[in-house]
């Protein structure tokens, strides 16, 4: 089975898959490789412009499934777009995907900032921001949990190609709605616009409910699906152009 499905991966798709097994080795290997590439917030001293570009080629190392999974739906899902769109179109879909899911992560993480900062005292906020990047570099924790969560927004990255897939999971469900996936929890078919539709909503009322103990970028996830479904909404106005 697997081997069928490598000889029929489309060229964009092996190439992707390729960068990231590449850059997953790199991680273990490389220390500082991680805090390089991963995508850390705006208000970070650690955020780079470069990161936009490179966290969608990064995954969890403590955590086998986190890519396993991602470049398994990118197999699936990608390969069967790019057969359809071409592939220039398709790594152009993939990558605007990505960096939709990076800007609606970073965004939501800002305002989410903003409103717990306006909570606090001027001299709070102060003592806060010549404190906390420290305290974090070290490991240290603040007692205060209002505190605590600020930190953690401010210096928590993201990483991963989650946004880049979710995009591509909108646009197969609109071009295939009727293709039928067979899920592993629980085993059994579903149309591929009802597991878009229901996934989505999903991630929504997750990423609202912003359970602290919740480490999953919700909103980066949903990016990258409103993006792609954008992208395709727009394409299939242009059609004759498209095919």
């Amino acid at each position: 089975m697997f081997n069928n499905l490598l000889k029929n991966i489309s060229p964009v798709v092996k190439n992707i898959l390729l960068i990231n097994i590449i850059f997953y080795i790199a991680q273990w290997t490389l220390p500082s490789f991680t805090q390089q590439l991963e995508l850390f917030p705006v208000t970070s001293e650690d955020f780079r412009p470069w990161q936009l570009a490179t966290h969608f080629f990064m995954h969890s190392q403590f955590s086998i499934g986190h890519i396993f999974f991602n470049m398994f739906a990118l197999v699936i899902f990608g390969a069967q777009l790019e057969r359809v769109w071409g592939p220039q179109r398709f790594l152009g879909y993939y990558i605007a995907c990505a960096l939709g899911a990076a800007v609606l992560h970073l965004g939501v993480n800002y305002i989410r900032i903003q409103n717990i900062e306006a909570l606090l005292s001027v001299q709070d906020l102060e003592l806060f921001r010549n404190s906390a990047y420290d305290a974090f570099q070290k490991g240290m924790n603040f007692k205060d949990p209002i505190l605590a969560q600020l930190n953690l927004l401010h210096h928590t990255p993201m990483l991963g190609a989650s946004g880049a897939i979710f995009g591509l999971l909108a646009a197969f469900g609109y071009l295939f709605p009727n293709t039928e996936l067979m899920l592993l929890f629980p085993p059994i078919p579903i149309k591929a616009k009802y597991f878009v539709i229901g996934y989505a909503a999903l991630e929504l009322y997750l990423g609202v409910s912003n359970n602290s103990n919740d480490n999953v970028a919700h909103f980066a996830h949903l990016g990258g699906a409103f993006i792609g479904i954008i992208i395709v909404l727009y394409w299939s106005k242009k059609r004759n152009n498209f095919f």
